[in-house]
């Protein structure tokens, strides 16, 4: 890493102050220091965003293209730093930051492709006599400046699902990334300043929370897009006033193994998908439901694999498990699994923690309603259960305030329909953890979850407005 980072401020890095630390998750000393925008820079970015909009609007689809695939070229270009940044940052196994690179240059590619295809229609308005002689066209245009907010735990990639689309829609932005973890954005924004972008498309601006009140509560930014915690974004979404919002929250992300499933695979596939970056993610498995006639056998052999887990430096190819974002996240977690443990949970592996490091934990009888099952733990942990009636275990999962992705492990087609007819979430994996996600499909939750989608072709219809032209002529 460098000693320290500017922030980007209408395309141009401003080293203003060295005022925000970023440590090393792993060691917890300072790696980098990064310049700090206050309520002023936002303000002034806000007002370069607006004024650029117009020439935004009128670069061509393949203009935007162009700076799209720019990005694409570094990013493979850097793609060794930008992971050792992640690993740096966010404390992620160096295999799991190699991962997210990859995707960060997938949604770029996809933005790209999807660029030089947003398009209109030609609509029959011949419905009746009195519409003789019209027809109706329409074409999309950028819903104007736009405003992010990116979380910690994928500081690369879901920065990325936000600012791609909004190029390859056309919009001028201003994106807060998650101080714990700013460098990742702010190489992305190194990578725009050498592009063609109209001067004051872009400001990417590590804040403080007190003084990003702008992003949400200013009328000139006409869409907010939030990634994080549930109780933060339905707050901002209750500030925003007349702008549209995009919520991509909490889960506590579940799973079924049928009786007839492969045992094997599901277990391999859970094992990634609980305990992936730490279970820092918010489709991670964190309540496993399982036949009752494989539970025993599941169960035994999942401990085992979780026991087997290497945790340790991140920056080790081995590594499977690495540290939390904070100390005080681990406590908090650790915290839970004592609360789950007095009020009658089995503790059956893990549970220990040093620093920011938490063993990789697995336990059951834990309570329906205790924090560790009712509540988003976005840590190592899983907690199992026993089911008898399919059917019932799928009410046990929508029997939560959150209702992000689910996996499904069963080869009865008729079960897998019903699961998808029942659930109350996002998306149903058939075969697969609710921790999958290719940066295409459209990605987001329901209830407490969030609100709108993801994924880069449904995002630009949220960053897009359509606009009809009418066309009468004369009998």
């Amino acid at each position: 890493m460098k000693d320290n980072y500017p922030f980007y401020l209408a395309n141009e890095a401003v080293y203003k102050n060295k005022d925000l630390e970023v440590t090393n998750k792993y060691t917890g000393e300072v790696a980098t220091r990064v310049a700090k925008a206050n309520a002023e820079d936002i303000d002034r970015a806000i007002a370069a965003a607006e004024k650029a909009q117009p020439a935004m609007t009128a670069m061509s689809p393949f203009e935007r293209q162009a700076v799209l695939d720019h990005c694409i070229k570094r990013f493979k270009e850097r793609e060794e730093e930008l992971a050792d940044a992640l690993c740096i940052e966010a404390g992620k196994p160096i295999k799991d930051a190699k991962g997210e690179v990859t995707r960060l240059i997938d949604t770029f590619r996809i933005a790209s492709e999807e660029s030089v295809r947003i398009n209109g229609e030609v609509i029959n308005l011949e419905i009746s006599a009195r519409a003789k002689g019209y027809q109706g066209m329409t074409k999309k245009v950028p819903i104007g400046p736009c405003s992010f907010i990116s979380p910690f735990n994928f500081p690369l990639n879901l920065a990325a699902h936000k600012v791609a689309p909004a190029i390859a829609a056309g919009c001028t932005f201003i994106l807060k990334p998650a101080s714990r973890t700013p460098i990742g954005a702010l190489i992305i924004g190194e990578i725009l300043a050498e592009t063609d972008l109209p001067k004051g498309a872009f400001s990417i601006l590590p804040c403080s929370r007190d003084g990003a009140d702008l992003f949400t509560t200013d009328e000139r930014l006409k869409l907010l897009s939030f990634t994080g915690s549930p109780d933060v974004g339905w707050e901002l979404k209750a500030k925003a006033g007349k702008k549209p919002v995009i919520l991509e929250l909490g889960g506590n992300a579940a799973c079924i193994v049928d009786e007839d499933a492969d045992l094997e695979d599901a277990l391999e596939r859970i094992i990634v998908g609980a305990y992936y970056q730490s279970g820092q993610s918010c489709i991670g498995v964190q309540r496993v439901l399982l036949h009752r006639s494989i539970f025993d056998d599941f169960k035994q052999r999942f401990v085992e694999k979780v026991k087997a887990l290497k945790s340790g430096d991140p920056s080790d190819k081995d590594t499977f498990i690495g540290p939390m974002i904070s100390e005080s996240e681990a406590k908090r977690l650790e915290g839970w699994i004592q609360n789950a443990e007095k009020q009658g949970a089995t503790l059956l592996c893990g549970g220990e923690r040093n620093g920011a490091m938490l063993e990789a934990t697995v336990m059951e009888n834990v309570p329906k309603d205790a924090d560790l099952s009712a509540e988003e733990a976005f840590g190592p942990v899983a907690v199992l259960y026993p089911f008898d009636d399919f059917d019932a275990a799928l009410d046990e999962i929508n029997n939560s305030r959150y209702g992000l992705q689910a996996g499904i492990f069963t080869r009865d087609l008729y079960k897998a329909n019903r699961a998808w007819d029942k659930l109350e979430v996002g998306g149903v994996v058939i075969g697969d953890v609710p921790s999958w996600r290719v940066d295409n499909m459209p990605y987001g939750g329901v209830k407490d979850s969030g609100l709108g989608r993801e994924g880069i072709r449904y995002a630009i219809e949220d960053m897009t407005e359509t606009r009809l032209l009418v066309i009468r002529t004369p009998q």
